[in-house]
């Protein structure tokens, strides 16, 4: 089959980590003989100049043909009006595309310093709904200012969002360790965020009983992932709180920059890591290119599955592995406490997957 994987290069650090990342991409589909086409679609800062929107119409009507896409950081604080008041392109895409499950791996790494020992994690984020009104409404937005000094904010807790992002965290549970955590804040939010953790237990009951799952409030969650963070495995929670317990794990873990990511709809997946455009560093060649590689492999895994192509598996354990033994031997960007360059890691990664 012939596959197309499109390639948004974004702003700040994100031209270089894509262009990484597309590199390794590209030197893993030859070496396993797939057939992949890696269009380019404008996004952020050249969507605005070329087309006045950061995410341009033939933006989304070229990636409605992709089976996946990987998506750079975005400077979207930077953005003029009135696309500095609209949502940004990560919301943008996530609300257009129905990309309702944000799956975010947190792990230690090797050459990398953990905060907290030994830890293999994954927040899966619900990414339709919640506290986020950039995607919490089917027209307008879930946000408005009835006068100068106040503001309303709508959360949006619904069944069928949160069973299917369910079905997804326990999915991913049934492959580890069979051990899912809810966290919430059902304690004094009892109706919206007792609605999200009742009808997780109940698709748990019905459909996965051999996974084991608790639950704990947000405020305690990040105690216990500081103190124990080894004692997680699969962890659900709600748009704005798993955006920040991503987060948290990634720097607990060692660094944001590691911070893989995936958000997929039934049918596409977009590749996007976990941190931000970095424009301090932005073409310095000194950005940190792992997460985004990461979340490359993560995609070519859901491949594997979604397109049931193993030869997307064998690829994606072909790069994992490269960038894993890279780290393995000191090759590492400054925030991982090395002194190799972007395109000097990549080059490293790329030798040792052509061999």
């Amino acid at each position: 089959m012939d596959y197309k994987i499109g390639l948004l290069y974004g702003d700040g650090i994100g031209p270089e980590i894509t262009k990484a990342t597309e590199v390794v991409m590209k030197a893993a589909v030859k070496k396993h003989n797939l057939s992949v086409e890696f269009p380019v679609y404008p996004m952020g800062w050249e969507g605005i100049k070329e087309y006045n929107d950061p995410v341009p119409e033939v933006t989304k009507e070229g990636l409605k043909t992709c089976d996946a896409w990987v998506f750079a950081p975005h400077d979207s604080a930077s953005y003029p009006e009135p696309h500095f008041s609209r949502a940004n392109p990560s919301g943008t895409m996530r609300h257009y595309f129905d990309l309702f499950s944000n799956v975010r791996p947190a792990k230690t790494y090797p050459g990398v310093n953990s905060r907290v020992g030994e830890a293999d994690v994954i927040v899966v984020r619900e990414n339709s709904e919640g506290s986020l009104p950039d995607r919490n409404m089917y027209r307008g937005w879930g946000e408005f200012m009835p006068n100068p000094d106040m503001v309303i904010l709508n959360c949006v807790f619904t069944r069928q969002a949160t069973e299917r992002v369910a079905h997804e965290a326990f999915k991913l549970a049934l492959k580890r360790k069979k051990h899912l955590t809810i966290v919430h804040k059902a304690n004094v939010i009892q109706w919206s965020y007792g609605l999200f953790r009742s009808v997780i237990c109940e698709i748990g009951a019905k459909y996965y009983p051999e996974v084991k799952i608790d639950d704990f409030h947000i405020d305690a969650m990040t105690v216990h992932m500081v103190r124990r963070l080894k004692d997680f495995d699969v962890i659900v929670a709600t748009n704005l709180f798993g955006d920040i317990l991503s987060d948290l794990a990634g720097e607990l873990t060692g660094s944001l920059g590691l911070g893989p990511a995936i958000n997929t709809n039934a049918t596409q997946c977009m590749a996007q890591a976990a941190h931000g455009s970095a424009p301090d560093i932005a073409g310095k060649n000194i950005a940190n290119p792992v997460g985004l590689m990461l979340s490359a492999v993560m995609m070519f895994e859901w491949l594997s599955v979604n397109r049931n192509d193993k030869v997307f598996a064998e690829a994606a354990d072909t790069m994992q592995k490269a960038i894993l033994s890279t780290m393995e031997d000191g090759i590492l960007t400054p925030d991982m406490g090395g002194s190799e360059s972007t395109t000097g890691f990549t080059d490293a990664v790329v030798k040792r997957i052509v061999g």
